[in-house]
Parts: structure tokens; sequence; C-alpha cells
């Protein structure tokens, strides 16, 4: 018999978490055909894994790649991981539903940092699906419905509860969304407009979701001093809606609230013994990254992002803004120092530098700098934030609950994807738990460590045919050296591609061989169509 595709003598981890075990994988079409001694068996290609692992494609279970990958859909940064799925719409924030307005607005906050290389030429999540398909991806896609753009679809930026009408509305293009392949709806509630909604909205659109089998994603309320009020709002929505819960990058971020995820995780663990169906992800660092624009006050936000703009202008709310800023260093004093730049337009000088380090040279205060960058910037800073511990960052990825999600977007090392200091997250996560946490630092074994980036997550996402080496399965394999596996992402040089992830096959098609990308783009768009 021939094969399309025969890999041989590898250390084969099926993802489940069960031990390893020597074999051989061959490959035909997109799936897995056979799994044992392919002796005697010839293939097109062969793939020699004698002393390397092999295991399915690692799935990123918290992407923000929805624009990227229209931009360059080789997935640079995360196929060189051995990533094959990633799942977007995160964090409120999906490429889908827009309207005109809200393409407007993106046109002006958001698409600048692309150089015109994105065409708005859709409006629901299944044009956003075919034009993805379109341009080729190299690696699969699933995507949420982001709350906050069904919010800003039919309210916009205001800080009220919607009408009936209002409500009903953004149910349908939920329920839309869902229909046309989202596998669930995700929540940013330190976000506009999502942190305007209560969680009595945020249930209702929910029941909507569980109706399709989708699960309900949240970069929870709070990750800080309200870190357990936050999971329990979490575990409140599935509990009334009826869904699974997954709690985005869990941990507790600040000096003051070190430790605290062990409650946080008590709550979650009470909750699944009462019958919630409530998981986390995380990312293997110390250090968190958003917008600058995420450290002022919610009410500052109302309206969007020209309002945020004309208030930092306006005495009487930069007052307010002021004394919000303040508090971060009354209660943390070297809060400024641990506040890094990581994308800017205007002032690139000060890429990699430290709020503190910006005040000195322009010799203001830290407050004033903050608020000078974004109003330079028009509000388009990114900034990175060390306020994690790594006791916090071990005890999580021991749970048997929490999964891998990078919270970065495929990049790349050159052209208008390698701008700025991106987090190392965007090159590095898979192969820092493999290489660090798993091998080095031995937290996790790998068996456990490859159930987290495989298994897990498909089963979360209902995707019974993916994360496993089985007979039958999609063909989506990365072969890789367990003794070597590294990243080489760092904060001051993250444009860095990782080592010791020698193949990545994509249903079946080699994409990165011998460490190189072959062009190939054989990924799809993973629709989930579930009514219950």
């Amino acid at each position: 018999m021939e094969f399309d595709l025969l890999i041989v003598g590898g250390k084969i981890f099926d993802g489940t978490g069960n031990p390893w075990f020597y074999g051989d994988i061959g490959v035909l079409n997109d799936k897995i055909s056979f799994i044992g001694s392919a002796k005697g068996m010839d293939a097109k290609i062969i793939i020699d894994a004698r002393g390397l692992a092999v295991s399915p494609g690692f799935i990123d279970m918290h992407s923000h790649s929805d624009l990227e990958l229209l931009v360059d859909g080789r997935a640079i940064s995360k196929i060189h991981q051995g990533v094959t799925l990633e799942v977007v719409g995160n964090c409120g924030s999906s490429a889908a539903p827009l309207n005109d307005l809200m393409k407007v607005y993106m046109e002006k906050f958001v698409l600048p940092e692309f150089e015109g290389q994105i065409k708005l030429d859709w409006s629901t999540m299944g044009e956003y699906f075919n034009k993805l398909e379109k341009g080729g991806i190299s690696v699969n896609v699933a995507s949420h419905v982001g709350h906050s753009t069904v919010r800003s679809y039919v309210m916009g930026f205001v800080n009220r509860e919607p009408t009936r009408n209002e409500l009903e509305e953004m149910k349908r293009l939920v329920a839309e969304a869902m229909m046309d392949g989202a596998v669930g709806l995700s929540t940013g509630l330190i976000y506009p407009p999502s942190c305007y909604a209560k969680t009595e909205e945020i249930i209702e659109l929910a029941k909507v979701v569980a109706q399709y089998g989708g699960i309900y994603a949240s970069h929870i309320r709070g990750e800080g001093a309200t870190l357990l009020e936050a999971v329990k709002e979490a575990i409140r929505i599935g509990e009334e809606a009826g869904i699974p819960v997954e709690i985005s990058h869990f941990k507790a971020s600040g000096k003051l609230n070190w430790g605290k995820i062990r409650d946080a995780a008590k709550l979650i663990e009470e909750a699944r013994n009462r019958g919630v169906d409530v998981t986390a992800d995380q990312y293997p660092y110390i250090a968190s990254s958003t917008s600058l624009s995420a450290l002022l006050p919610d009410w500052a936000h109302e309206g969007g992002a020209e309002k945020l703009l004309e208030r930092l202008k306006n005495p009487e709310d930069l007052i307010k803004i002021k004394v919000h800023l303040e508090g971060y260093s009354k209660r943390e004093p070297d809060y400024w120092d641990r506040i890094m730049i990581s994308y800017l337009e205007k002032n690139k000088q000060f890429l990699g530098k430290t709020i503190s380090e910006i005040s000195r040279i322009l010799g203001l205060n830290p407050v004033d700098t903050v608020i000078k960058l974004l109003l330079d910037e028009e509000s388009r800073v990114s900034h990175i934030s060390f306020g994690m511990c790594e006791e916090d960052v071990e005890f999580a990825m021991k749970l048997p609950w929490v999964m891998v999600g990078s919270d970065g977007s495929a990049v790349a090392p050159e052209g208008v994807l390698g701008k700025g200091k991106p987090h190392p997250r965007y090159y590095g996560t898979f192969p820092r738990v493999l290489g660090v946490y798993s091998r080095e630092r031995k937290i996790i074994s790998l068996e456990q460590a490859i159930r987290k980036m495989t298994y897990l997550p498909a089963w979360r996402l209902g995707f019974r045919d993916r994360g496993i080496i089985r007979e039958g399965a999609y063909a989506d394999i990365v072969v890789f050296n367990p003794e070597t596996v590294k990243d080489n992402a760092i904060f001051t040089d993250p444009h860095q591609l990782p080592t010791g992830i020698i193949h990545v096959i994509v249903n079946g098609v080699p994409v990165v061989f011998n460490g190189k990308h072959t062009g190939a783009k054989p990924g799809r768009v993973l629709r989930k169509h579930i009514r219950k």
C-alpha cells in the first residue's frame, strides 16, 4: 500500500495524555489512515522521525490572528511553533459581524498598522470565513463571535443597558454567527463596550450560543483585586445559560494578588463538582499585554476612541483620568517600571522602554507620559505588563483542566507584520511549555503538556477528529525534537522563531518541512454546525 505521507520510527504522543509508544503513521489524503508498523509500505513522502516526538498539531485556544491571517495566511509565527489550529474571535472582539459605521471606525483606528493590506469587504461571519479561505491559510481556523463586536454593531460604545429590541437584535446576530459556523461567544469584560454589559445581558446571549452547542470564552471582568468575583460571574453565566465556560488567560495579576489564583482554582473546581463545565487556558509567561488605553477608566472609553481622545484634551475629564492613573503607583510603587511599550508608530524610539524610562527621557511624570503617548499616537499604543509570578504560572499549568493559549497573533519577522516588539508569546508559547516547563523544570510531563495543546482544546471545542493521533482523524501532525525544542523570542527581541519544531503537517500536507515553511496553504475554516 502506498500512502501520501509516512512518518516512521518516532515516539508517538497521541494527545490524550496516554504514555508514548513507538510506531509509524500513514497519511492518505487529509486523514491518518494507518498507525502501526509500516514495514514494506511506501509513500510519496517519507519522514524519518527516529529520535523525535510525533504529536497532534497544536491548537492555540486563545489567538488574536483574526486580521493578521488576511495579511499573511502563512501564519509564520504560529505554524513554526507547531500550531495547526488558531481559535480567533477572543476577548469579545471578532472580525464579524460588521456594519458600515464599524468599518469606518476600523479604517481609522484599527487598520492603519496594516498599511492598506486589508480590504473590509465582508460583513457577516460567513463572509469573513469565505475571505480567509479564498486568500489561503496555512493553519486551520475556528472563531468565536465577539460580544463587544455584536454590542458595537447594535449600540455603539454607549454605557447603558440595551433596550428589549436591542437585546433581540444582538441575539439575532449571535445566532447568525453560530449558524455560519462560530464555535462560541467571547467577552472582554475589561474592554469597552463589553465592560458596560451587566451579567444578565451576557447570560441571554450565552443561552443563544448554548442552543448551537457552542461555548462561552471570557476575558473575565477582573484578573487582579476582583479576580474571585470575576470568576464567580463567569461560573454564574455558565450555570444559568447552560453553557461550557472557558476562562481566558487564567492568572492573578499584580503583586498584591499573587497566590489568589489558588482560591480562583478552588472556585472552579467547586463549580465542576456540582456539574458546571468550567475550564481555562493560560500562556507560559509572567507578563501580559494589551492596549495602553486599557489602563484608563471605563467611563473614559464611552463613545469609542474619538471620544476618548476628546476627554484626554478636556481639562475636567483629564483631572479624573489622572487620579485614576495615579492609583496604580499608589498601590504598587514600582508599577510604571513594569509597563513596557510594545507597539506605536510615531514615537518608535520608545519601543521596548518602560513608562518610567520614557518619563525620564521626556522629563515628565509617568501619568503625563501615558497621556502624551495616547494623544500622540491617537490611542494606538500597546504595552507589556510584568504583573504575574512564576509560582502562579506553574500552579495553573499543573491543573488538569487548564489548556494552552498564546493570546497572541500570527506575525512574522519581516514586513508589515514584523512591526514593534510584541509579546514573545506570539512566537514562543508552545515551544516554551515543552522546553522550559516540561523538559527543564519538569512541572508537567511531556504527555501532559501535549494533551494541554491538542486533545484538551479539541475536546473543549467539540472537534472530535482533531487534536488526536488516531486512525480516521485529520492529519494535523507535529514532529519535534523533545531534547532541543526551545523558544527563542525574548521581550527585547521577540521576532525570533523557535527551534526544534522540525515538521508540521496540516490536513495531510507538509507546511513546515525540515524547519522551513513550504508555502503551502492547506488550512481550512472549521465551521461548527451543531443545533441542540
